[in-house]
């Protein structure tokens, strides 16, 4: 059976969004016509060293205004959240406001997310892994109102089920709503990305490592393995490693 050829990046449907917390990186992949837009979320922001949330922020929609980037509320009461949200929304024309699904104590965001759509807020509802969860928020978003849904497609993977019925499902559950786009959030890998693309999924977020790999796209696999060899035997070589073969020239 031969190989299956991914379409060339030029003919993907779904758009990329770089997901991240770091300035530098993020304004490199700003000049990248590729990328459509960014996400972030406080975890990342942790793990980036960052203190200063707002400031942060801010500093992003100045260097980049003209496409898409998710900043998340991290309060746990819905008022707070509220307030919050509205705040963030303040930041820049291009912000969407990051609403979680629900809070740390298993209680629906969908009232808060009804109220805040219909307030003309564009959010982007996030930690969302199962399609009853698609559904409430399809109920819940404004019709003439910009959303994004992100159904962590990867987390499902990481529990051992094919995410892509499930995205493809959530796809069918949101068609009511055309202002609401899917997002396929945590991929694992590059697969995901032609995998979001066949089922129509509107927007992938893409972590650093990898987009590393678009140059792969294509790739001849027989080229592919001959360079495996390779790094497989140079690094042997540079680790000086070494095999008694004496005895077995004897037993021979």
């Amino acid at each position: 059976m031969p190989e299956q050829v991914p379409r060339p990046i030029a003919d993907w449907r779904v758009k990329i969004f770089a997901d991240g917390a770091d300035l530098e990186s993020m304004l490199k992949l700003y000049a990248n016509p590729l990328i459509k837009g960014f996400t972030t979320n406080p975890t990342l922001m942790r793990k980036a060293g960052l203190t200063d949330y707002e400031a942060f922020a801010r500093a992003v929609v100045k260097a980049i205004p003209d496409r898409p980037i998710s900043f998340e509320v991290f309060a746990d009461d819905f008022p707070t959240m509220e307030r919050q949200a509205r705040t963030i929304a303040g930041w820049g024309a291009n912000v969407n406001v990051k609403i979680p699904i629900t809070n740390t104590r298993g209680e629906s965001a969908a009232p808060l997310i009804a109220k805040l759509s219909a307030a003309g807020i564009v959010l982007n509802v996030t930690a969302i892994l199962t399609l009853d969860q698609v559904r409430n928020v399809a109920e819940a978003l404004a019709p003439a109102t910009r959303a994004i849904v992100s159904v962590f497609a990867g987390r499902v993977a990481d529990t051992g089920v094919d995410p892509v019925p499930l995205m493809a499902e959530a796809l069918s559950i949101l068609r009511p709503r055309p202002k609401a786009e899917l997002l396929w959030a945590s991929p694992r890998e590059l697969l995901n990305i032609i995998q979001a693309d066949a089922i129509g999924c509107p927007i992938i977020t893409v972590t650093s490592d990898v987009l590393a790999k678009l140059g792969l796209i294509g790739k001849d696999l027989a080229a592919y393995s001959l360079e495996t060899v390779a790094m497989f035997h140079r690094d042997a070589e540079a680790a000086g490693y070494k095999i008694d073969t004496a005895a077995a020239l004897v037993s021979a």
